[in-house]
């Protein structure tokens, strides 16, 4: 990210840091849940079969006891009260929720498409739960050429979050995947053929630093006019910093 958009997402409160992933990682409810543990807000695209709660809905607290044994805890599933797909609530929705959005200049016109954002409790498992999972962002897309819905994310995002910044978020993935590729394809990060890891990282090291020199040099002389360059600084190194395999560097037994 350039630093004039990492000081406008500071402005509006938007972590410097979330994962993206795409459904098959997102549709794993413990890969979320540990993301939420470490702190790392995400956007995670999920399969239509994910089940959540409607808005302003939750499973039903645990009955009280009956004075006898352990107080029951578990959350509660009846047939009227029960979390459905997320493409059925996708399809249940009103026409005015949805809204067409555009989240970037494509070659030769701005990339639109229609979404509709709503804050929603994932269900995964919480049967099991004595506290229903809290409220994330459930995001769909359903182009309007479309006959149904055509993708689903989940998201951490602080729920004041501007959708178009939530559609932004969830979009730039396909930019990481490029990436990955002309690192691959173009600067070898595919070709390296050791054996160890330490040889692996010195290798995928100087791929990063040479594509991230190559991309801050293409923002200097794009094709068309960008909003912004990417500027890169050099960071400051630790005073203690000793580099692997210095000779003030205590070697490992």
């Amino acid at each position: 990210m350039a630093l004039d958009q990492i000081e406008r997402a500071r402005e509006r409160g938007i972590p410097e840091g979330v994962v993206l992933a795409d459904a098959g990682y997102g549709n794993d409810a413990k890969f979320r849940e540990q993301l939420t543990e470490w702190k790392l807000p995400y956007v995670a695209g999920i399969q239509s079969t994910v089940t959540v709660w409607r808005p302003g809905e939750e499973p039903k607290p645990a009955p009280a006891g009956k004075g006898l044994g352990r107080p029951p805890k578990l959350l509660q599933r009846d047939p009227e009260h029960r979390p459905v797909a997320v493409k059925e609530l996708a399809l249940s929705l009103p026409a005015g929720v949805w809204k067409n959005i555009s989240w970037r200049q494509g070659v030769g016109e701005k990339l639109a498409s229609r979404f509709a954002a709503l804050r929603v409790r994932p269900a995964h498992r919480d049967y099991w739960r004595a506290e229903p999972h809290a409220e994330e962002w459930l995001l769909i897309e359903w182009p309007g050429n479309e006959s149904e819905p055509t993708k689903y994310w989940l998201s951490t995002l602080p729920a004041n979050l501007a959708v178009s910044e939530l559609i932004h978020r969830a979009k730039h993935r396909w930019i990481i995947e490029r990436d990955y590729e002309e690192l691959k394809q173009e600067l070898g990060l595919g070709h390296f053929e050791g054996r160890g890891w330490r040889g692996f990282h010195h290798h995928a090291t100087l791929c990063i630093v040479s594509y991230g020199f190559l991309v801050a040099e293409r923002t200097r002389f794009p094709p068309q006019p960008r909003a912004g360059t990417l500027e890169l600084r050099s960071p400051e190194i630790p005073a203690r910093f000793r580099p692997r395999g210095s000779s003030r560097t205590r070697r490992a037994a």
